[in-house]
């Protein structure tokens, strides 16, 4: 049995066993904070009956809503993971449907995400939920070893996208001070 709640800064606390993942990117507590306060329907995390986190979610809805020439109203997954014993359970279904669900209900075009190419079982779990690659953003991340890998922006259409056109893959590759949101 789990319990779904809004992710709280005191979780931040209690989520080793999710965060010491290698897979797992970690944010300051500043970061954190401003989810938790800007987008807290977008924050969820689970726990299961003794209270250990079994994953979590940190997501925003950004873009011009009113302005439907761009149609760039969507909701953005930050963090989603999900901790290695618990993986492989719908864990991480549940997350992705509860924030399209959120995108929905606030009438966004679509959903986005960036993921490492590296972590192709993401990639291919992304795809599975219906998520394409839309363009590769250059160098995104960096890493301790100073070396940079690349991002895939990966999108799905929500309902008022009805041909799906804000997730088709344009084939470009991006730095990352040309992204429209940052």
């Amino acid at each position: 049995m789990s319990t779904i709640k809004p992710f709280q800064i005191f979780d931040i606390l209690d989520y080793n066993n999710i965060n010491l993942d290698i897979l797992t990117e970690t944010f300051n507590v500043g970061f954190y904070g401003k989810y938790i306060a800007k987008w807290p329907e977008f924050c969820i995390s689970i726990k299961n009956h003794f209270g250990n986190f079994q994953g979590y979610l940190l997501g925003k809805i950004e873009g011009e809503k009113a302005n439907n020439n761009k149609q760039n109203w969507h909701g953005h997954i930050s963090a989603i993971t999900v901790a290695p014993e618990y993986r492989r359970q719908g864990v991480a279904r549940f997350l992705m449907n509860y924030i399209e669900d959120v995108t929905n209900s606030q009438n966004g075009w679509y959903v986005d995400l960036f993921v490492r190419p590296s972590n192709k079982i993401a990639v291919l779990m992304y795809q599975n939920f219906g998520y394409e690659i839309y363009q590769t953003v250059y160098q995104y991340y960096s890493s301790q070893n100073g070396k940079y890998e690349d991002a895939y922006d990966m999108r799905k259409s929500m309902l008022r996208d009805k041909q799906k056109l804000k997730q088709k893959p344009t084939g470009k590759v991006i730095k990352p001070d040309e992204l429209e949101f940052n």
